[in-house]
């Protein structure tokens, strides 16, 4: 089994059997899933900020960086990884979003991508069928093509299914 390593603002789709994708240290960032049941596609995008305005140069270079780029460049990348492509017949999950700051945290990023996701999606008419959201802990996540199946690890809290 081959893994694609994504990191913030990195994003990737594929079909391709034995490969799995990850990425590592969701804190505020947001890590989601597509899946796509009828051709067995999957897809991820680590994103770090909700609204790509407030940095034009990034948003060139890396549109995985930001929410509102990040979205329909994953879904693309699905198109072009062999899915169907409607966002809407696809299993959609968002993990991260944490405060790992603490409750004292001025801007509250992870909560403010969190927002702008669910947001973007219903703009699809896509729904998030699970999230594993929030919190103050940092988390690693892996989805593997051939299963569906997607991992979360927290360290100090262990592995579980999302």
């Amino acid at each position: 089994m081959s893994t694609i390593l994504l990191g913030i603002g990195d994003l990737a789709a594929t079909r391709e059997p034995g490969v799995s994708l990850k990425t590592m240290a969701l804190g505020s960032c947001v890590a989601i899933v597509l899946l796509d049941p009828a051709t067995k596609s999957i897809g991820m995008v680590h994103i770090a900020l909700p609204d790509s305005s407030i940095n034009s140069e990034k948003r060139k270079v890396k549109p995985g960086y930001f929410a509102d780029t990040a979205i329909p460049l994953l879904f693309e990348r699905m198109r072009e990884a062999g899915s169907y492509g409607n966002p809407r017949y696809m299993t959609i999950k968002i993990i991260g979003g944490a405060n790992v700051l603490g409750a004292s945290a001025i801007f509250d990023i992870g909560n403010r991508n969190i927002a702008a996701i669910k947001t973007i999606m219903a703009s699809y008419g896509a729904s998030i069928a699970a999230a594993d959201i929030g919190g103050n802990n940092s988390r690693t996540v892996s989805v593997d093509v051939d299963t569906g199946s997607i991992l979360i690890y927290c360290p100090g809290l262990g592995q579980w299914s999302v």
